[in-house]
């Protein structure tokens, strides 16, 4: 494919526009064209890349490739949270999983409009919304460019990975050379050189993810990126995972009674690392860890874990390492935790409770960790107490 691009605009005749001209020596800025050779015309990719200096022809590019209809506009609702915005006749497993795919796993983000979105929310947005819209062909220009470094090359990662399960061929546009092998694309073609490259020519960079045990202290950085709010487990360890010092994802592991059986929750991944994969793969190291009995009691405990939450849900039970034990649409009955509550509150000679737990609508599902040969190890696990490492501010 061939791509000739002839720009014109007219030649101004000024006073400041001639004295440019005299003082630079150019002759007119009215022209502007490039030329590109890109043989891309059979169906075999599913992502390429245009990367170059801004000014360099790339949305040019763009428009040409199949037309300005394959241009993505996002255009949204002023008065719709994004998951009513994104694909309204699909399914809401779809819209879910599409969100969290790209890393926008907060869930109180999902009830906002997209007006209110912070600019690395707004991206994560626009790339579920391409995933569940699901176009054969489509280019999206500025990729990357809103957003601070970290979100974009995360960001990157995770539309790379949806976007092929979805099989469509989808072209990106970008001013940033270091998305590029996060992105791992079929083909790049750079503005700048003039230069096209195929094949396996891009791996994605490796980090090393550290494991670190430690208490509630780094809970209250988490919390705000958790989609419940309650009270903090009893006797509970806790773990974080770092990269270079900074803190990446939460866990809490406690035990249930007679120490059959562990039992995880608040598991947290900060937004910036969503979509990267590194947050089952930390539940999974820490519950192989408590499996082979590395924790404070020195028994051996297979761990259960509980979540609403539907896109984790959907990836545990991919997993061959867990399996499904429960799955519960309502909570427990709410009258009989008052009267437990209140006969609890009589024999402790306190006010009776007017209030209990239960009674509300919550898709809770558990799961329960296999491990064995399925084990999914970090690269450096270090279970030491967390006193002296360095956390960006």
């Amino acid at each position: 494919m061939k791509i000739e691009v002839r720009n014109r605009c007219s030649d101004f005749k000024s006073y400041r526009s001639a004295r440019v001209k005299s003082l630079f020596n150019v002759e007119s800025g009215a022209d502007f064209s490039i030329s590109a050779e890109l043989p891309i015309e059979d169906a075999d990719w599913r992502l390429g890349v245009v990367v170059g200096p801004s000014g360099s022809g790339k949305s040019s590019l763009g428009r040409q490739l199949w037309g300005e209809g394959a241009i993505y506009k996002p255009e949204w609702p002023q008065r719709r949270p994004i998951v009513d915005a994104i694909a309204p006749r699909g399914g809401f497993d779809d819209v879910t999983a599409a969100l969290a795919s790209v890393g926008l796993g907060s869930v109180p983000t999902w009830l906002r409009p997209y007006s209110v979105l912070s600019n690395g929310e707004r991206f994560r947005a626009d790339l579920a919304r391409v995933i569940c819209d699901a176009p054969r062909q489509v280019v999206i220009d500025e990729f990357s460019s809103v957003v601070d470094r970290q979100i974009a090359r995360i960001g990157a990662l995770a539309f790379q990975k949806a976007w092929r399960r979805a099989g469509g061929q989808a072209v990106l546009l970008s001013c940033h050379y270091d998305i590029i092998d996060w992105l791992e694309p079929d083909w790049v073609f750079d503005t700048g050189t003039g230069k096209f490259s195929r094949g396996s020519l891009w791996r994605r960079p490796r980090f090393d993810l550290d494991l670190w045990q430690t208490d509630w202290r780094y809970c209250p950085l988490f919390e705000p990126h958790h989609y419940l709010k309650l009270p903090r487990m009893i006797a509970a360890t806790n773990y974080v995972a770092t990269v270079d010092g900074e803190l990446v994802a939460h866990v809490a592991v406690s035990t249930r009674p007679g120490f059959v059986e562990a039992r995880a929750c608040r598991l947290v991944v900060m937004p910036e690392w969503q979509g990267a994969g590194v947050g089952l793969r930390f539940l999974d190291a820490v519950c192989e860890m408590w499996r082979r009995g590395e924790n404070r009691y020195g028994v051996p405990m297979r761990t259960l874990f509980h979540t609403s939450h539907p896109g984790l849900a959907a990836a545990l039970r991919r997993s061959p390492a867990w399996t499904q034990v429960s799955a519960m649409l309502y909570g427990q009955h709410k009258g009989r935790s008052i009267g437990s509550i209140s006969r609890s509150a009589a024999r402790a000679g306190k006010p009776t409770a007017m209030s209990g737990f239960g009674g509300h609508f919550r898709a809770v599902q558990g799961f329960r960790y296999l491990g064995g040969d399925q084990a999914v190890v970090v690269n450096r696990v270090r279970c030491q107490t967390l006193t002296t490492l360095f956390l960006h501010d």
